[in-house]
């Protein structure tokens, strides 16, 4: 080359390379603020109530925290809490991890969904935030037929919030309602009274199969001794009203009386022991590890959504031995579908690498349909181009209904940004998949923040419009919402183990 030619060539290539290094450094700092906010969000809930509620539930009393709880119930710390940001930044304020901690986890090696109040949070009061998560978890248990112990220590609804809680549908009662249809169906249900259970709180350890309470901390009226006072003038104790002796000699509404709360598990652990269930039995084959480091999913993150890295990055992170069976490989590329295993089951994989076109529409619904004949799980990977408009092709309406009527389990990981439409055919909640979790990147909306301009004429309008998407469309905005099943960590993300059959999915 001239030297007019190699000066310019070094520029060109110290230019890309500074253009690179700043685009690395600003995904770093962006990727690092969403791991500084969830690192943030998981001390506030593992802090619960705060200090001083914590030092009220232990010391004045003498109760367990939920956490110590869980611990001595499970036969182990590997277990799969869900939502644990539920119930941040809410109108009402913050209601760290919305008043309870719900999950599987195994008792007795039997897996289980628990619910248990956080009574450091509010003294165990129920906000519509915490109805909400426990009507998930019991539908978690429904869904995956898997048997639901409550461990209750709650002071019943939040009375300023009634009409968020009381009347409708899916409100309040329906925990109730969904304790009998379980029995129906033969889902055991077991409840721990190690705390008080007032007013609808009452109904909850009543509806169970098997009740366990606990001397002195374990009480269950539907009006407490203030109401009594108020209504009658009598002065009573919690204990005579609806204490552990009076309910397990004179009422007869528990089976089982615990002097202590340590006790009080191991009853709890014995009964599950004799619950003669069966759930599908776990895959014992040895699991053959990624080639890929899970490690470097965290920098793999998407930050822009503008598809300049190829999914199958993510995909060769997740699989056993990096493989995946391409499903028409050559067809409607912007939509990465094929089968591959994780952690020994095999799962088919739908991944978005592009805009979901129709060509890549009528693929999907291909092979949506395949997975259903074949009973093989589907785990969705959602990353969705963001578009000024979504339109609502014929092939896009077929792979929401395929997606809709697939009665195999459903995963879907929000791996980046999912907006409109495209969320629906991706098995966004909305098309009720068995789990749904989101990277902390992750953003969800009607509409992708910084497009609002193609509806909206008025520019002021567009920019309020645009600061509200970008607000609402987080990830711990939609976690705090319930909106989904928490967020995760990039490198967590193969962690959470699945072990799946047809109608049945259980989580680790």
């Amino acid at each position: 080359f001239h030297q007019d030619n190699i000066c310019k060539s070094l520029h060109s290539v110290f230019l890309f390379t500074f253009v690179y290094i700043l685009h690395s450094f600003t995904t770093f700092l962006e990727l690092g603020l969403y791991l500084f906010r969830y690192m943030e969000l998981k001390k506030k809930v593992l802090n619960g109530g705060g200090v001083n509620a914590i030092a009220h539930h232990t010391q004045k009393n003498k109760k367990v925290l939920v956490r110590d709880r869980l611990r001595m119930l499970l036969d182990d710390e590997d277990y799969l809490e869900l939502s644990p940001f539920a119930g941040f930044g809410l109108p009402y304020g913050d209601i760290p991890s919305a008043g309870c901690i719900t999950g599987i986890g195994k008792i007795n090696g039997l897996w289980c969904v628990f619910i248990a109040n956080d009574a450091t949070v509010k003294g165990g009061t129920a906000y519509p935030i915490t109805v909400k998560k426990q009507l998930r978890a019991q539908e978690v248990s429904m869904q995956n037929r898997l048997p639901c112990v409550y461990l209750v220590d709650s002071g019943g609804a939040f009375l300023p919030l009634q009409s968020d809680i009381f009347p409708d549908k899916n409100h309040g009662g329906r925990i109730f309602y969904n304790e009998a249809v379980m029995s129906a169906v033969k889902i055991p249900q077991v409840a721990l009274v190690c705390g008080s259970c007032t007013a609808g709180g009452a109904y909850v350890p009543t509806l169970a199969e098997e009740v366990v309470i606990v001397h002195s901390i374990g009480t269950i009226f539907l009006a407490g001794p203030p109401l009594v006072k108020a209504a009658t003038g009598e002065e009573v104790i919690p204990e005579d009203l609806g204490g552990a002796t009076l309910h397990s000699e004179v009422s007869g509404c528990v089976d089982h009386f615990a002097a202590v709360e340590s006790e009080g598990y191991e009853c709890t652990r014995n009964i599950i022991s004799t619950l003669n269930f069966e759930l599908p039995e776990e895959n014992t084959t040895e699991v053959e590890e990624p080639l890929y480091s899970a490690e470097e999913l965290m920098g793999l993150a998407p930050k822009s959504y503008n598809y300049s890295m190829d999914v199958r990055l993510i995909v060769c992170r997740l699989t056993d031995g990096s493989q995946l069976q391409e499903f028409k490989a050559r067809y409607g590329t912007t939509l990465l579908t094929g089968f591959a295993r994780i952690e020994g089951h095999q799962v088919g994989i739908v991944a978005n690498n592009g805009e979901l076109t129709y060509e890549a529409s009528l693929k999907g619904s291909h092979f949506v349909q395949l997975c259903d004949q074949r009973d093989i799980p589907l785990i969705f990977l959602q990353n969705t181009a963001p578009q000024p408009v979504h339109t609502l092709s014929q092939a896009k309406g077929s792979m929401m209904s395929a997606v809709a009527c697939a009665s195999t389990p459903k995963i879907t990981v929000v791996i980046g940004g999912c907006h409109g439409g495209d969320s629906y055919a991706m098995c966004g909640r909305a098309f009720d998949p068995n789990f749904l979790f989101l990277w902390p990147n992750a953003r969800v909306s009607i509409l992708a923040p910084g497009h609002a301009d193609a509806l909206v004429q008025e520019e002021r309008e567009t920019v309020h419009i645009n600061e509200q998407l970008k607000k609402e469309s987080t990830a711990f905005f939609s976690s705090g919402r319930l909106w989904d099943d928490g967020v995760i960590l990039p490198q967590d993300t193969r962690k959470v183990k699945f072990t799946m059959q047809k109608h049945k999915c259980s989580a680790v």
